[in-house]
């Protein structure tokens, strides 16, 4: 497989026709080298346009699906950012990129370690990986001006959303299978949040996040 060739039709036959049309991100795409994020064995399936299968039953997220929401963030080169769902820290590596500093929590042992080692090769050291429950952010250390949900949730619980500063964004994906759909909600106000509709997707589940009860008659 010619990697550089495969990288670049990535971009352009599958991010780029997602409306992913900021620079700035599509030249991160092109220098964060997606195949050292990936397992071993599905090293085949770097820049394909699927999820990619991880340790302990997770998933990578398609190119294309990672990409929009780290251009929907918009992270700037001064601000702190709280990544939920580290997988194999892949968008980690993105935000790591465009951010000051980034922190990025995953419940998995195993997958906390390859995301670590996958950072510190690639040289993030702004990148923190931590062993944690994402569902409830980290208050300790926030507020914070972006959060990313790299998976799906039922929706976004509140705590997440008090731990944004005024002017924050949160990006995430909302609902049910089949109809999700990625949302952004930005902090108007000490007491005022807004939400965005961005598009229709489908993605695993992030874990430990709150399921709505089941309606019984």
């Amino acid at each position: 497989m010619n990697i550089e060739q495969a990288r670049f039709n990535m971009i352009e036959q599958q991010i780029r026709p997602w409306d992913v049309l900021d620079p700035a991100v599509l030249s991160l795409l092109a220098i964060v080298k997606r195949e050292d994020f990936v397992p071993a064995a599905c090293r085949a399936l770097a820049f394909v346009d699927t999820e990619v299968p991880l340790a302990d039953g997770q998933v990578m997220l398609a190119p294309r699906v990672e990409a929009r929401m780290v251009q929907e963030l918009k992270v700037q080169r001064h601000e702190t950012v709280l990544h939920i769902g580290t997988g194999s820290g892949f968008v980690a590596a993105l935000l790591g990129h465009r951010a000051q500093r980034v922190i990025t929590l995953e419940k998995r042992p195993a997958l906390v370690k390859q995301a670590a080692d996958n950072l510190r090769r690639a040289g993030l050291a702004n990148v923190s990986v931590r062993e944690a429950d994402g569902s409830q952010g980290l208050a300790a250390e926030g507020p914070f001006d972006a959060i990313l949900l790299s998976g799906s949730v039922a929706a976004v619980p509140q705590v997440l959303l008090d731990q944004l500063k005024v002017g924050g964004r949160l990006v995430a994906i909302e609902g049910h299978e089949p109809t999700m759909c990625a949302v952004l909600y930005t902090r108007q106000s000490s007491s005022a949040v807004s939400k965005e509709i961005l598009f229709d997707t489908v993605a695993a589940r992030l874990e430990g996040f709150p399921e709505p009860s089941a309606f019984r008659f």
